[in-house]
């Protein structure tokens, strides 16, 4: 059995931004570059579902992540390495970059394809964008069995199903049998990320690392090439004007005074 888990590397939520030059996009020049919460934990899931086949006797399924983007995503390929994955695949090259959810999930279906993937997991959405969308890309393109926001995951004895809790609005769950292959997005929260161990740090330099330039797939639906949304322009928040305050009355002038401010807030 093979378990695919894809992460997106992202900036660090401490990270101070900047707009770049071109006013499109966010300057990454001293950016510290973290993986993704929620792919955190669908690795770490991935890892105890492993780990959970070994204790009862059956074969340890292969973990292997999958990630896109510039040469330094290959730090976060590595740590995933010494958190226990067993192999990495980095799809790179020219042709791949630029793309959004849509363009990005075609290319790594490509690549879980290719690797003939039992089970897929991912975040349930990204730090960064938080778009929530290439997961349910890659279950289209691969025409697989979908759920998101997982809270939840169990494979059945002859590994041909999963058990799967997804989280519902109003606090309810749902209670889900898939049949595999399927693709699960996971929640954060499901699980507490393992840390790298000095040793898993100092094997996963022996363990293999792949690059994969996805050429087999039409360079019109990968990268810039095949994004179906544009970004025009990036601008960061504007700065609150500050509070204001009432004070020298009445609570019941105070009430009058504040109700008065908000409806010409709304008047504006």
């Amino acid at each position: 059995m093979r378990i695919g888990v894809c992460i997106k590397q992202v900036p660090d939520t401490d990270s101070h931004l900047r707009i770049a030059d071109s006013g499109r996009e966010i300057d990454d020049s001293d950016l510290n570059w973290v993986i993704s919460s929620c792919d955190l934990c669908a690795l770490e899931e991935a890892l105890v579902l492993a780990e959970a086949e070994v204790s009862r006797g059956e074969e340890r399924p292969e973990v292997v992540v999958f990630s896109l983007g510039p040469a330094r995503v290959e730090e976060a390929l590595r740590k995933a390495l010494a958190l226990g994955a067993d192999r990495a695949v980095h799809l790179a090259g020219e042709a791949l970059q630029g793309g959004d959810a849509l363009a990005d999930g075609c290319a790594l279906a490509a690549a879980l394809a290719k690797d003939h993937c039992d089970l897929v997991l991912t975040g349930a959405q990204s730090d960064d964008l938080g778009q929530a969308a290439t997961p349910a890309v890659i279950a289209e393109i691969l025409g697989l069995p979908y759920a998101w926001l997982v809270m939840a995951v169990e494979l059945d004895a002859p590994r041909q199903s999963a058990r799967v809790v997804r989280e519902l609005e109003g606090g309810m769950n749902e209670l889900l049998r898939l049949d595999l292959p399927a693709v699960l997005a996971i929640q954060a929260g499901i699980n507490k990320p393992r840390f790298a161990s000095l040793r898993g740090t100092l094997q996963a330099r022996r363990k293999p690392l792949h690059r994969e330039d996805c050429s087999a797939v039409d360079a019109g639906l990968v990268g810039a090439a095949g994004a179906g949304t544009e970004t025009e322009s990036v601008t960061l928040p504007p700065a609150g004007a500050g509070g204001v305050v009432i004070e020298g009355v009445s609570a019941e002038a105070a009430a009058e005074e504040l109700l008065a401010h908000l409806e010409r807030e709304v008047a504006l």
